[in-house]
């Protein structure tokens, strides 16, 4: 399984997201394999199809916030579950792996749009 780890030099440390690149965008459907709702940031486990140059596989996406901040924006720990259809939209890890920063989401079999932050239609209940 690969994972983002992250180091902090105290506890309200917070690290960078300069590991992902803004600058390529990506857009993929896969099927939530899990949510996996912890400090410092929440993290969504994906199974994609090929995508581009990517053979398929578990996509690791972290949400630029925590699940408390999440929780406040109208998340839960529940919000996507495993066998969910989803199309995302992530800016990928510079190193290559299947992982990067997630930006928004659709859940394919509502329409329902999922994003964090300023962004129109952001939270759980947007569409």
């Amino acid at each position: 399984m690969i994972g983002l780890a992250t180091v902090t030099t105290t506890a309200s440390a917070h690290h960078s997201f300069a590991m992902f690149d803004p600058s390529k965008p990506m857009t993929f459907d896969g099927t939530v394999k899990t949510l996996q709702w912890t400090a410092p940031h929440a993290i969504v486990w994906i199974e994609a199809d090929k995508v581009g140059p990517y053979d398929a596989g578990l996509w690791s996406l972290e949400l630029p916030t925590s699940p408390g901040n999440l929780s406040k924006m109208g998340w839960s720990r529940t919000t996507l579950v495993a066998g969910d259809k989803i199309r995302v939209d992530i800016d990928p890890i510079r190193d290559g792996r299947r992982a990067g920063r997630f930006k928004r989401a659709v859940i394919l079999a509502n329409g329902k749009i999922l994003a964090v932050g300023a962004v129109p239609g952001a939270g759980p209940t947007g569409k």
